[in-house]
């Protein structure tokens, strides 16, 4: 049965309520809409939403399966606040991924591919020159997502996009920074080694990025 109070939630296609749901909370989550810490409370949202709870919960229990929202004692869920010493560990793992993500990548460097990833770099630096971080944080996610689905590999996809996901999250409540206009040159060096069609140097410019970011975490007090 479904809760009437507030607007209807609206499908796309053949999509199921719960998938729905999820992908809206997710996108809040990840927009800092529901920042850490906000309660994921079924009835409320339930209520907002105008769907019934069973759905509601589903989508809450994959988001913690993502590493988004995390089960409390006395709160229920609620969006995950991402320690730093966690932050570290998803570097850890995302330097290796993302540096294969880049490798499988250089041989689908069409020209099509390149004018996406000339037109995400143009942005992102009228971004970093205007200082605006949440911009910043959406432009290089999506340059990341590019890479990953021209290098076709489903499962490395979905690996990434679920860390990516935590690391956005995290981003949005930690003072630690590379800095936009270094992301943006390190951007443009994995470009030019898509671009030259060299896997190895492809996989080493998309890990020196990540490793930039991790050690700044580390050297963080």
């Amino acid at each position: 049965m479904t809760e009437q109070a507030g607007e209807p939630l609206l499908l796309d296609g053949n999509e199921r309520v719960g998938e729905r749901v999820h992908r809206l909370l997710r996108d809040r989550i990840l927009t800092g809409a529901l920042p850490p810490g906000s309660r994921l409370s079924v009835p409320a949202i339930a209520r907002e939403l105008g769907v019934s709870r069973s759905p509601l919960r589903d989508a809450v229990l994959q988001l913690v399966r993502e590493g988004l929202a995390e089960e409390t004692f006395n709160r229920g869920a609620v969006v995950r606040l991402m320690s730093r010493e966690h932050l570290i560990s998803l570097y850890d793992a995302r330097e290796a991924l993302e540096g294969m993500a880049a490798r499988l990548a250089t041989a689908g460097f069409t020209p099509s591919v390149r004018r996406r990833l000339r037109d995400l770099l143009a942005e992102h630096d009228e971004i970093a020159a205007a200082g605006d971080f949440t911009r910043h944080i959406e432009v290089d996610a999506a340059f990341h997502r590019e890479i990953r689905r021209i290098a076709g590999s489903p499962v490395l996809a979905r690996m990434l996009e679920e860390i990516q996901g935590q690391v956005m999250v995290a981003m949005r409540s930690t003072s630690v920074s590379g800095g936009m206009g270094q992301a943006v040159a390190d951007h443009r060096r994995i470009f030019e080694a898509l671009a030259s069609g060299d896997p190895d140097a492809s996989e080493a410019a998309a890990r020196h990025h990540i490793a930039r970011l991790r050690e700044l975490l580390r050297a963080h007090p």
